[in-house]
C-alpha cells in the first residue's frame, strides 16, 4: 500500500461523486419528459421513432403490460442475436472468415447479452465477425442497459406516484434512455478513446513479423465504439479475449481511469435521479452514501490483500515490498501499466456494478483479494450495481429493512410515505432469495457430475471457487470470471445461460409488481411514528414534498395539519384508544 495508490483511489472516488448530481438531475428531466440541452436536436428524432413504431407516448402501461412489453422485447432480441451468430459465416463484414457459432455457445452468448450479463465463453477476436460484434453485441449492449434503466425508473415511479394505475410506458422509457443518455455519452467516450489510441476500423487483421522472425496476427476492428457502451452500460463484454487487460482496449493509465469512471457513472447518478423523482433528494444521497461505504468496505481490504503479496513466496525469499524499482505486492495476473491500486479499483467496481469487464485476472488474486469480487456479486450487486438493476436491487433491500426495523422498534413500516405491507415484502423476498437458490443449486450440480468437474482447471478449494464464482457471476448478471473455468462446453453453456435468465427476469418481475402496488397507494405524510430513512439519525423526518409541488406552501388550498407535539397523529390515536379501553375517555 502506497501513498500514490491512495491518491489514485481518492481521485477515482471524487470523479464518480462529482458526476452524481448534475447527471442525476439530467436523467430525472429525461424520464419526466422535460426539456434538456439535447432536446432541440433529439426531440424530432424521438417523435419520428414513435411514429414509425406506432407508439403513443401519452398512453402509459399497467405494471403487467410493462413486464410483458419488456419480455417480448427481450425474446425478440435473443432470437435476432442467436440467428446473427448462426449465420455470420454467410453475412458481410467478416474479413477473417469466421465460421458459424456453435449452437450451445450461440445460445449462451445471446442470453448473456440480452440479460446484460455479457459472460463470454469464447475469444471475441477468434469467434465473432465484425457484423456480429457491431449489429449484435454492441446493439444489445445499448438495448439491455436501456431496459435495466427503464425498469428502475418504473419502480421509482411506484414510490413517487399516488393512487396511480400505471408505472410509465416501456417503449417510451427505452427510447428516451437510448437517445438522451446512452448514445450521447457513448459517442463522447468513444471519440476520446479513439484519440487515446483505441482502434476503430473495419480492416482485416494485420500480419506482423516478430523480432524472432515468427508470424503474428494482430487483431483489430471496431473496438472503441463497443468498448464505450460496454463500460457505460455496465455490460462488460470485451472485443478481445482478455478484455480490458488488452492494450487495444485499454492502452494507458488515462484510458484506464476513463473506463473505470464509466463503469459507475450512470449507476451512481441514478441515486440522485431517484431522490429527485420522489421529491426527496436526501433519500437519494442516503442511498448513495450506503453504496459508497460498501464500496470502500470492499476496496480497502482488496487493496490491502493484494499489496501484501503472496505469502507462499516468502519461503523463496521473494521481496514483495514496494520500492522505486518494483511495485511490490501480488502482481501475478495484473498489468504492469496499471499496478495494484488500479487493478483492485477495477476489480471492486466491476463487481459492485454488474459490469464484468476486467483489467486483471481474478483467478490470480490472493484469497482475501479474490473473496471481495465474489462477495460483491453475492450481495446482488446493490453497491451501485448495473445501470438500473443496482438501484432497484438496493430499493428491495430498503423495503425489507424498513419493514423489519420498523416492526422491531415500534415504528410504522413506511418508505417514502408508502405503507410497506405483506405483498411488497413477499415480492421483495422472492426477488432476493432467487439469487442464492440459483447460485447454490447450479454450483452443487456442477461439482458432483462429470461434465461440471471437467471444466475445473484447479483441484480442491480453488477449483470449487472457480465454479462458484461462475454461477455467481451468471446469476448476478455480472459476466466476470475467475479465468480458470473452461466454460465453453454444452453443460456450462446451457446451465450458465439458465442462471442468467433466472437472475435477470425472476428478479425483475417481482420488482415491477412492487412498483405497481406502491403506485396505487396514497402517500401518507410523515409523523413521529414514521421510521426515518434519509440519514443515520433517528430524528423525526422532514415533511416530504411531492415532486410536482416543491413550493406547496405557495399554492392555494388547505395546508396539511401538523402532527401533535408529544405523540403525533399515530401516537395520539393510540393514546385515545387506550384511554377508552380503561373508561377514561369523555
Amino acid at each position: 500500500m502506497t501513498f500514490n495508490g491512495w491518491v489514485q483511489i481518492a481521485l477515482y472516488c471524487v470523479l464518480v461523486t462529482l458526476f452524481v448530481k448534475p447527471f442525476g438531475i439530467y436523467m430525472a428531466e429525461v424520464f419526466s419528459g422535460g426539456r434538456t440541452v439535447l432536446s432541440p436536436v433529439l426531440r424530432p428524432l424521438e417523435r419520428g421513432i414513435y411514429a414509425v413504431a406506432g407508439v403513443n407516448k401519452k398512453n402509459e402501461q399497467h405494471w403487467v403490460t410493462y413486464v410483458v412489453a419488456m419480455l417480448l422485447f427481450s425474446i425478440a432480441g435473443f432470437a435476432s442475436l442467436y440467428a446473427l451468430q448462426r449465420f455470420q459465416a454467410v453475412l458481410p463484414f467478416n474479413p477473417q472468415g469466421q465460421s458459424a457459432v456453435e449452437e450451445s455457445l450461440a445460445f449462451n452468448t445471446a442470453v448473456s447479452f440480452v440479460t446484460n450479463t455479457n459472460w463470454q465463453s469464447y475469444g471475441g477476436e477468434a469467434t465473432m465477425s465484425y457484423l456480429t460484434q457491431m449489429a449484435g453485441l454492441t446493439v444489445h449492449n445499448f438495448a439491455s442497459a436501456a431496459t435495466g434503466i427503464a425498469l428502475a425508473i418504473a419502480l421509482i415511479r411506484g414510490f413517487a406516484r399516488r393512487s396511480a394505475k400505471t408505472v410509465g410506458n416501456f417503449w417510451v422509457d427505452l427510447t428516451r434512455c437510448t437517445l438522451y443518455i446512452l448514445l450521447p455519452l457513448s459517442i463522447v467516450v468513444a471519440l476520446v478513446l479513439v484519440a487515446l489510441g483505441l482502434p476503430q476500423n473495419l480492416g482485416a487483421y494485420t500480419e506482423a513479423t516478430t523480432l524472432e522472425g515468427a508470424k503474428q496476427l494482430i487483431a483489430q476492428g471496431p473496438v472503441a465504439s463497443q468498448l464505450a457502451i460496454k463500460q457505460l452500460g455496465t455490460n462488460g463484454g470485451g472485443f478481445f479475449n482478455v478484455n480490458s487487460a488488452h492494450p487495444f482496449e485499454n492502452p494507458s493509465a488515462i484510458t484506464n481511469l476513463i473506463e473505470m469512471w464509466s463503469i459507475l457513472a450512470i449507476s451512481a447518478a441514478l441515486t440522485y435521479t431517484f431522490g429527485r423523482m420522489v421529491g426527496n433528494t436526501r433519500q437519494g444521497w442516503a442511498v448513495f452514501a450506503v453504496m459508497g461505504v460498501l464500496f470502500l468496505a470492499g476496496l480497502v481490504p482488496c487493496y490491502w490483500a493484494e499489496s501484501q503479496g503472496n505469502p507462499a513466496f516468502a519461503a523463496f525469499n521473494v521481496d514483495s515490498t514496494p520500492s522505486p524499482l518494483q511495485s511490490g505486492g501480488n502482481m501475478e495476473g495484473k498489468e504492469v501499466r496499471f499496478g495494484i491500486a488500479n487493478s483492485t479499483i477495477w476489480a471492486t467496481a466491476t463487481t459492485d456494478a454488474s459490469n464484468g469487464s476486467v483489467n486483471s485476472m481474478h483467478d490470480s488474486y490472493t484469497p482475501l483479494g479474490g473473496m471481495v469480487p465474489m462477495v460483491n456479486i453475492m450481495l446482488g450487486e446493490i453497491i451501485f450495481g448495473g445501470v438500473g438493476s443496482g438501484i432497484y436491487g438496493m430499493l428491495l433491500f430498503a423495503i425489507l429493512a424498513v419493514f423489519i426495523a420498523g416492526l422491531m422498534v415500534g415504528r410504522t413500516p413506511e418508505y417514502l410515505g408508502k405503507k410497506i405491507e405483506a405483498k411488497e415484502v413477499k415480492m421483495a423476498m422472492l426477488a432476493i432469495l432467487i439469487l442464492p437458490l440459483s447460485i447454490l443449486g447450479f454450483t452443487a450440480l456442477a461439482v458432483v457430475i462429470a461434465p461440471g468437474l471437467a471444466g475445473m482447471s484447479n483441484a480442491g478449494p480453488h477449483g470449487f471457487s472457480e465454479v462458484l464464482y461462475g454461477y455467481t457471476s451468471a446469476t448476478g448478471n455480472n459476466g466476470s470470471a475467475f479465468a480458470g473455468l473452461s466454460a465453453n462446453t454444452l453443460f456450462y453453456n446451457v446451465t450458465l445461460g439458465l442462471a442468467m435468465i433466472i437472475g435477470r427476469f425472476i428478479m425483475i418481475v417481482p420488482a415491477l409488481a412492487i412498483a405497481g402496488s406502491l403506485a396505487a397507494k396514497r402517500i401518507v405524510p410523515p409523523s413521529s411514528g414514521t421510521f426515518p430513512t434519509h440519514g443515520a439519525s433517528l430524528r423525526r423526518p422532514a415533511r416530504r414534498r411531492h415532486p410536482d409541488r416543491r413550493r406547496s406552501h405557495l399554492l392555494p388550498g388547505p395546508r396539511p395539519r401538523p402532527a401533535g407535539r408529544a405523540f403525533g397523529d399515530a401516537g395520539r390515536h393510540a393514546l385515545l384508544i387506550r384511554e377508552r379501553s380503561h373508561g377514561n375517555a369523555s
